[in-house]
């Protein structure tokens, strides 16, 4: 009999269809000598610490660190029934096809099953870039043998034990040293969250550490030939800072008052130049979570579960979770199903499916740039749009849009910057005339988020200009700004310094050793550390923007620089890249980290933290002094009386919402 193990059961029911297994059965779908069965999600999850023993249920510093020597895995209980579903029907299995999410972590969810229970059969891999039938056809015409994506396997390992030994040796450990210091809440730990954190931490306090310089700046009209457009004031060397603004007021002031008085500037020189923009590449996940929360405000785990939806329930878009935004050259044959898919799809389109070049090989697609996975794009076969929510169909239109601008000439304009002399001061305007629309027909470019109108100023179309021309003074604006400080992190833009970390490193070894595209956490993880954060209270929502809350810069405070490091936690992403392209082994990386972790344990055995804890708030039942807690809604401040006394209150900057107190998880969820 042969098996098909996929990941989730709509994803089987699919499968199912293109094969003909119609008899539906327990858990799973059957026809003539196959069966179709699912998991959902991990049916299996590594093992807590105290099933390596009895005193592993006490948190306490003497007992670490833990080390399994022989790692345990245990059956999740709210899905033991679906388990002993696909534990039976591998008994059974003649042959295995592992149709799992086409990832790391998809391969690990069949192949820690398969080491479960045992299989010992052959193993196909079917690997799938859509879910609509055309697709699944074609991917079940080419299974890829086991061997071609075992090493995921191990990698997703190596990322789960690793985090496992990050996040259970380390959570305790400054756990238990802040409660020695007067920190009643867990002090979570992870590879991948902690790092993250430290990203929001660090701007928020650059944020509030930031001293606003007065600058300033002069504007005004000029005008030729009855047409207006706008000039502005170039400083003198001396009186400017990095970014070339004025910091002398008086200078300012002068120049406007010259400029005013003389009445006509001189044009020096013109300077035409012909730019041509290419179209933007097919989103990746976590562009298409930046752009998302930028042009929607929608949230990254919002993005995710919406590109999911399009991918799984619409049949109207390619695997979601991918972190190449380009495209093999193979998939060039399918451009013509795939327009005709869209146009079908929608109808109203026809003027500008038109007007496409079928035959336009934009550079988004190059094999050498495709890792596992494709840009996301739309997929062979029509989608049902009055079945899509509002958002479901803005983010549908969005990687419609970039799919189409492949086939759409490069935008062209003429970028010009003329430079005048005005009453001994220098001016200059810059203009931009659009030549040719190209692929911005179906992408606009977004709002400028400056507000201060020099976003228009580069926009505008200047006059016929010339060298020695003279143009009329207008208006003369002389404006008192403030630098600002950097704005706080959205969700999508934390998503991106994730992703580019590299950029962000300074130390010099660090920097040297990771490669420019080297992030942290991976396009199906990152929505999933930031809503933990967010859970457990170290991360706050505040409009659009995420902030780190008291208890963040705690943690950040009290964890040893490198466990907290993005540079350090994007080198162990390289080291799982490695073990993915079969450079390193997976027993080499884990012994390097259980190492680590050991010297940490013993570097801080004993250590006294000193922490900054916020004051403690009298109960507003009884009066006694409060302990600060972590509950599901983040952190809050507890009676320390309690139970006999149940009183809580708000911590101002969490998002905590009150409650009961809650015991602190033995065994928290990490990343």
């Amino acid at each position: 009999m042969r098996v098909f193990l996929c990941e989730k059961p709509s994803q089987g029911k699919d499968i199912a269809r293109v094969l003909g297994a119609g008899q539906r059965g327990n858990g799973c779908y059957s026809g003539s000598g196959l069966v179709v069965t699912w998991c959902i999600g991990h049916l299996i999850e590594a093992a807590a610490p105290e099933a390596y023993g009895e005193q592993y249920k006490r948190w306490s510093i003497d007992q670490l660190p833990i080390l399994p020597e022989r790692w345990q895995v245990e059956v999740k209980p709210k899905t033991a029934a679906q388990f002993k579903t696909v534990q039976q029907l591998l008994a059974k299995a003649s042959e295995l096809v592992i149709a799992t999410d086409a990832d790391r972590e998809g391969e690990m969810i069949a192949r820690e099953i398969i080491e479960l229970c045992g299989y010992r059969g052959p193993i196909q891999r079917l690997w799938l870039s859509a879910l609509n039938d055309a697709s699944i056809r074609k991917a079940l015409a080419a299974l890829k043998p086991s061997a071609d994506t075992l090493p995921l396997y191990f990698s997703a390992l190596a990322r789960s034990r690793a985090d496992w030994l990050i996040g259970m040796n380390l959570s305790r450990l400054f756990t238990v040293l802040g409660r020695q210091a007067g920190y009643s809440g867990v002090l979570s730990v992870g590879r991948v969250q902690t790092p993250t954190l430290k990203l929001v931490v660090d701007r928020d306090r650059e944020i509030s550490r930031f001293v606003s310089v007065p600058f300033w700046t002069v504007d005004l009209v000029l005008s030729h030939a009855g047409q207006r457009f706008t000039a502005s004031w170039t400083p003198p060397d001396g009186c400017t800072d990095d970014a070339g603004r004025c910091l002398q007021q008086p200078v300012a002031q002068q120049a406007a008052q010259r400029i005013r008085g003389a009445g006509q500037a001189q044009v020096l020189s013109v300077e035409t130049e012909r730019v041509r923009e290419g179209p933007p590449l097919p989103f990746d996940l976590g562009t298409l979570q930046e752009v998302c929360s930028k042009q929607l405000g929608l949230d990254v785990q919002e993005t995710l579960d919406i590109a999911q939806a399009l991918y799984e329930t619409h049949k109207a878009t390619t695997y979601p979770r991918s972190d190449s935004s380009y495209l093999p050259e193979s998939m060039l044959a399918e451009v013509p199903a795939v327009l005709d898919a869209v146009f079908a799809t929608d109808p109203s389109l026809r003027p500008l499916i038109e007007r496409l070049d079928r035959t336009q090989r934009s550079c988004a697609w190059n094999d050498g740039k495709v890792s596992a996975h494709h840009g996301i794009i739309p997929t062979l076969e029509p989608a049902n749009l009055s079945a899509m929510s509002d958002k479901e169909l803005a983010v549908y239109r969005l990687i419609r849009a970039h799919y189409l601008a492949q086939f759409l000439p490069h935008h062209e304009f003429d970028r010009t910057v003329a430079q005048f002399a005005c009453g001994g001061q220098s001016l200059v305007a810059v203009g931009k005339q659009i030549v040719a629309a190209g692929w911005r027909q179906v992408l606009t470019a977004p709002e400028p988020e400056d507000g201060d109108g020099e976003e228009a100023q580069r926009s505008q179309v200047l006059p016929a200009l010339h060298a020695g021309l003279a143009c009329q003074v207008g208006a003369v604006d002389l404006k008192a700004l403030k630098t600002l400080p950097p704005r706080p992190y959205t969700q999508g833009e934390l998503v991106k310094a994730m992703k580019g970390v590299a950029k962000l490193v300074t130390d010099p070894r660090l920097k040297q050793k990771l490669k420019d595209t080297t992030g942290i956490g991976t396009e199906a993880t990152r929505a999933n550390v930031i809503n933990g954060l967010l859970a457990r209270g170290y991360l706050v929502k505040k409009g659009r923007a995420v902030r780190a809350s008291d208890a963040a810069f705690t943690l950040i405070d009290t964890v040893p620089p490198a466990i907290a490091d993005p540079g350090t936690t994007a080198v162990w992403e390289q080291a799982l890249d490695m073990i993915e392209a079969g450079t390193l082994t997976l027993d080499t990386f884990i012994e390097k980290q259980s190492t680590w972790v050991a010297q940490l344990v013993q570097q801080y055995r004993g250590a006294t933290l000193s922490l900054k804890l916020p004051p403690a708030p009298a109960c507003p039942q009884c009066g006694a002094a409060m302990r600060q807690r972590s509950g599901k809604n983040g952190a809050f401040w507890s009676c320390s009386r309690y139970p006999d006394c149940k009183g809580t209150q708000q911590v101002e900057s969490s998002t905590g919402k009150g409650g009961a107190p809650r015991k602190p998880r033995r065994s928290p969820k990490v990343s």
